[in-house]
């Protein structure tokens, strides 16, 4: 049998690696209601971990109870985090018809005006479109993103206890420096700063829209800690969210709607673009364009949690294929490192 070629064993592994990848996101498409709750539960675990390490260490509880105590603890925090969430959504949703009335007249008078100073258009399909705003749909999408979430908390737990409880095990053998332990060390360095920052947004948000004078400073604030997981497009939609609100207040003026804009969006813009950058600095090692196909990858596949948890999965992924050889030019592609 003669040997294969350079170029056919090329086009043979990029075949491969292509059907690889369909059959993999077809898998996890499928698998997705056991797969979410998994994922959520291996980050929650990266979260608890070093809770459950000082109680051991230094309080010299036994793992059992200091499992119980964090996983408590993680518990109460995420059913006050979802019922803040649920609220806030439910509170847009139930508003979502009078935003949508408030704008069709806003559209009304915006046209109005232009053909008062000469300008002439077609209006019967502009006019459509207004009505037609889906956002009723947009926030039931979003509350049903986060029910689903929600709905899963049990099962979360009950993984989140299994990998509590055998991180002992593997603790106790095994290479420190490994590859499993640089996963585990950058991405909990990832998810204990983001936790951080986007606490720090949302209770920017929230004081900055409260003084103000925006209905629903809450929810917004809430939403914007909830958002800020999603990179990029998760500040802008955050930023976006109170303009109904301000339009439909009796006491609308320019001014205030130019505030509740510009102020959020500069608290974002300070968060994403300097204190973030300084913080985590290339830890994980993304290029931006990575993270924006990642983004769009994982919410294909997942809906909004896929979204929220698309930088920590495609950082963790980067790691292990920099660790196989055969896999490092992928890793360097996800890096930008094109010409390394």
């Amino acid at each position: 049998m003669p040997a294969m070629q350079p170029t056919e064993a090329r086009i043979r592994t990029v075949s491969m690696l292509v059907l690889a990848v369909i059959a993999s996101a077809g898998a996890l498409y499928w698998l997705r209601p056991v797969m979410i709750p998994l994922v959520l539960a291996v980050l929650l675990t990266y979260v608890l971990g070093p809770l459950v390490d000082l109680l051991i260490r230094r309080l010299r509880v036994p793992r059992a109870i200091a499992v119980g105590l964090a996983l408590l603890i993680g518990t109460l925090l995420l059913l006050l985090l979802g019922g803040l969430v649920s609220s806030s959504v439910q509170a847009l949703s139930a508003n979502a018809e009078a935003y949508e009335g408030r704008i069709r007249d806003l559209h009304h008078q915006i046209i109005g005006a232009l053909q008062g100073i000469g300008i002439e258009f077609e209006t019967t399909r502009l006019d459509e479109k207004v009505q037609g705003l889906p956002l009723s749909r947009w926030f039931s999408s979003l509350a049903n993103g986060v029910v689903d979430v929600l709905s899963n908390t049990v099962l979360v737990l009950i993984f989140a206890i299994y990998m509590l409880q055998g991180s002992a095990a593997s603790s106790m053998g095994g290479d420190p420096d490994g590859m499993r332990a640089e996963i585990v060390g950058r991405i909990r360095r990832y998810i204990s700063l983001k936790i951080g920052l986007s606490a720090a947004t949302g209770a920017a948000v929230w004081l900055l829209l409260t003084l103000i004078g925006v209905d629903l400073a809450l929810v917004f604030g809430v939403l914007a800690f909830v958002l800020n997981f999603i990179p990029s497009v998760g500040s802008i939609i955050a930023t976006l969210l109170p303009i109904p609100v301000v339009l439909l207040d009796p006491e609308f003026s320019a001014t205030k709607l130019t505030l509740a804009i510009l102020l959020p969006g500069a608290v974002q813009m300070t968060v994403g673009n300097v204190l973030e950058p300084k913080l985590m600095g290339d830890q994980l090692e993304l290029h931006p364009i990575t993270i924006l196909a990642a983004l769009t990858f994982w919410g294909m596949l997942w809906g909004i949690p896929g979204m929220l948890l698309a930088v920590p999965l495609t950082a963790a992924l980067r790691i292990v294929f920099d660790a196989l050889e055969i896999t490092r030019p992928v890793a360097r592609l996800m890096a930008g490192q094109i010409g390394g």
